[in-house]
């Protein structure tokens, strides 16, 4: 299943609860455990430059944007085998589409 938008005010509630811990979404932001997500959409992963990325998050040279973020966010360890991302996913396609319609608004 393809992204479809969703519900950003619920996006933001996700980002805050699941994701807001290791990621910062402001232009200049902060790095944390994971990448500042500023400009995530058009972005290759791996490529923000002053932060650690494994060797499976660089070399996977994946284009981000709705589709590949929708299925990366259900289980990034098999989407990328090898990356340190901790986080287990999220399971329901509405909260993948709220998740990235909130990100597309705030990452831009």
């Amino acid at each position: 299943m393809p992204f479809e938008a969703g519900d950003a005010s619920k996006g933001a509630g996700l980002f805050k609860t699941r994701c807001a811990q290791c990621h910062t979404t402001e232009a200049g932001g902060a790095n944390k455990v994971g990448p500042n997500l500023h400009g995530i959409f058009g972005r290759t992963s791996g490529s923000v430059e002053t932060f650690t990325y494994t060797e499976a998050n660089k070399k996977a040279a994946i284009h981000w944007d709705e589709n590949t973020l929708f299925d990366y966010l259900e289980n990034p360890k098999k989407y990328i085998p090898g990356t340190k991302m901790a986080f287990a996913g999220l399971k329901k396609d509405k909260d993948r589409n709220n998740l990235i319609t909130w990100l597309k608004e705030a990452c831009a």
